[in-house]
């Protein structure tokens, strides 16, 4: 598995409102361009899996911050998967770098324009009830494969990782190390868990990469213990 010149398909599970995935995501793409690698750029959806007993479903709301997204996502990836990336990639950038609210529609639209896209596809994306099952299609499946959370790794044979989890993702040299390592641990489908502890150092610098986005965003994080 970790022969550098094979090539390897992998789906990228996310959510644009999860920090860690996007800083993944990052890595996900240094190491695409220097590695025989197709990315698909799938949904995953922290609202549903966390929802609250009582409360409405993402599906079920005029606007849902991650959901509606996503939604936009679907949306441009009928008409060419680039565009999902390059909507995620703008998207993620806006709320966990500069701190801007991606996730109110007005600034979704802004940030649309700023890729070239017509910001009329926010209200497209709204107005087509499929995007909804596009974004639910993939968010079932990584539950029924027993995730929980992005971002989530699907390979062939549906062999899937949780991660990796990080806040410096690398480029180079460095970039394709972490890839063959993640490749490596395909080779122990029995091996579930392996967890850095942090320390206090660890969660300042934490805190301070994610600060723009502990600023911009309008929910409270929750986080469900993993299985």
């Amino acid at each position: 598995m970790s022969e550098t010149n094979t090539s390897v398909k992998v789906d990228f599970h996310f959510d644009v409102m999860c920090p860690w995935a996007y800083q993944t995501s990052l890595w996900m793409r240094e190491v695409s361009e220097r590695r025989d690698i197709e990315v698909n750029w799938r949904f995953f959806s922290l609202e549903e899996i966390n929802l609250v007993e009582g409360k409405k479903h993402p599906w079920e709301r005029d606007w849902s911050y991650g959901w509606s997204m996503m939604r936009i996502g679907a949306l441009l990836k009928r008409q060419d998967p680039s565009l999902n990336d390059a909507w995620y990639l703008r998207a993620g950038t806006a709320l966990h770098v500069e701190g801007r609210k991606a996730h109110d529609p007005d600034v979704a639209k802004q940030l649309l324009t700023e890729i070239d896209l017509d910001p009329v596809l926010v209200d497209e994306a709204l107005e087509d009830s499929t995007t909804h099952d596009d974004v639910r299609e993939d968010h079932e499946r990584v539950v029924n494969l027993g995730g929980w959370g992005v971002p989530t790794l699907v390979f062939e044979n549906d062999q899937k990782l949780f991660g990796p989890v990080l806040i410096d993702p690398p480029t180079g040299d460095k970039a394709d190390r972490l890839w063959d390592l993640v490749l490596g641990w395909l080779e122990f489908p029995h091996l579930f868990e392996m967890q850095r502890p942090k320390s206090d150092q660890d969660m300042a610098a934490i805190a301070e990469v994610f600060r723009p986005y502990v600023e911009a965003r309008d929910w409270n994080t929750v986080a469900n213990p993993t299985r």
